[in-house]
């Protein structure tokens, strides 16, 4: 189960009927491909739901693929370039799609391959992270994690990307690059990189490798602050880590940002959350059925220092839970501005065939009970971020949460 759109992982309620779903959903795809893009009205019954409507029967659905199909090859100008295949995953993508559901997606076997790594923080890459250029196609290297196996081939920051393996990059598009970069563990790849106007040849050893979705500091006045990009399989041992060292050093407060922060899995935010929260519900799901669970915490681990949990926009799903949460037991000040507002919960199920579905399964609440969907969690004390072209580092919103723990710890 997870909040995040786009996003799934940690499946662990509710599993019987839609596992059923699921093998059902997993024998109609396979069914699909047997048959043909254009006996998909043949075969959608093998879920044993009635795709017909009042106005339209199976058979005239069959009817107009068909047609579709003689059209297309009759007339259209690239049909001999037609990949059927492709037609086909297209199918089953326009289905989910006709939902209306933004967040209910099919994700075909490479989508779903990304969509695994992604939330589980972890791939077998280089550790170097990439921006391409827009205008120019340039690919950058931006980033370099600390004892990667970019780093120990002696890739730099700001080297430009010229050749993978003897491929010149020019004219492709950054998810390919990454695609051909990534690999087997142990495995090497060669890169070609222009550096101070020099190509320079180096070799990587693809590792295992560890997204860093936690940043963290000490602050003046021994504030901590907590900087988490997205909530990964990987996050709760890196949140851990840093509540544990800025503990170590002495700090007096703290300020946690979750500012552009999408969400993710909800083991790991509830996880989270139970190193801060007292007793109690962390959150609360109920599904069309009305059924409802319930994730709830000790309090053994209650953080009684000052608090302040930074949100805005783009705060959404697992974010909401966060910051709810703390705003429901007064453990901390939320400041920002209003959050995204997705209150509700995904189920990813697999299709047996590499491929899967995210559906929409259930509305989540906030330990008091209040359903945030399409209204967003209110901060208690609302900052607009105000851009300093002056100085473009500065930042009124985090400056103000900073404030807000400072005048805790000395009231």
């Amino acid at each position: 189960m997870d909040f995040e759109n786009g996003s799934a992982n940690n499946i662990n309620s509710g599993g019987k009927s839609r596992f059923g779903l699921g093998v059902l959903t997993g024998l109609l795809a396979a069914a699909l491909l047997f048959s043909g893009i254009w006996g998909v009205s043949r075969v959608l019954n093998l879920s044993g739901g009635d795709y017909t409507s009042e106005n339209v029967s199976e058979a005239e659905v069959g009817d107009k693929l068909d047609q579709l199909e003689a059209l297309i090859k009759d007339y259209y100008l690239y049909s001999e370039e037609v990949d059927k295949d492709e037609l086909i995953e297209g199918i089953y993508a326009g289905y989910a799609s006709a939902l209306g559901d933004p967040y209910t997606e099919y994700y075909d076997e490479e989508e779903t391959k990304a969509l695994q790594e992604s939330t589980s923080g972890e791939f077998s890459g280089i550790g170097a992270t990439m921006s391409q250029n827009a205008e120019s196609g340039v690919i950058t290297i931006v980033n370099v994690y600390e004892d990667s196996p970019a780093d120990q081939a002696g890739i730099l920051e700001e080297d430009v990307l010229r050749e993978v393996d003897g491929r010149s990059v020019d004219g492709e598009d950054l998810q390919n690059i990454v695609s051909w970069i990534k690999g087997e563990r142990g495995s090497e790849v060669s890169l070609v990189v222009l550096r101070d106007g020099e190509e320079v040849e180096v070799t990587a050893t693809r590792d295992i490798i560890e997204i860093q979705t936690v940043k963290y500091e000490m602050r003046e006045n021994q504030i901590g602050y907590i900087a988490v990009s997205e909530f990964d399989s990987v996050t709760y041992d890196q949140f851990k880590t840093a509540l544990d060292d800025l503990e170590a050093r002495g700090m007096e407060g703290l300020v946690i940002d979750l500012r552009n922060n999408p969400g993710g899995s909800l083991s790991t935010v509830t996880d989270m959350l139970k190193l801060l929260l007292p007793e109690g519900t962390i959150v609360s799901t109920k599904d069309k059925n009305g059924n409802t669970e319930e994730i709830t915490c000790d309090g053994t681990h209650e953080f009684t220092k000052p608090l302040s949990v930074l949100v805005n926009q783009y705060s959404a799903s697992a974010s909401e839970i966060f910051s709810g949460a703390v705003q429901d037991y007064g453990v901390g000040t939320i400041v920002g501005v209003t959050t995204y507002g997705k209150g509700v919960v995904q189920q990813l199920i697999d299709l047996g065939d590499g491929t899967c579905l995210k559906l929409t399964i259930a509305e989540y609440y906030t330990p008091s009970g209040r359903s945030i969907n399409g209204t967003g969690v209110t901060p208690d004390v609302e900052v607009e971020y105000e851009y300093d072209e002056s100085n473009p580092e500065a930042d009124n919103q985090l400056d103000r949460a900073l404030e807000t723990v400072r005048e805790s710890i000395e009231g």
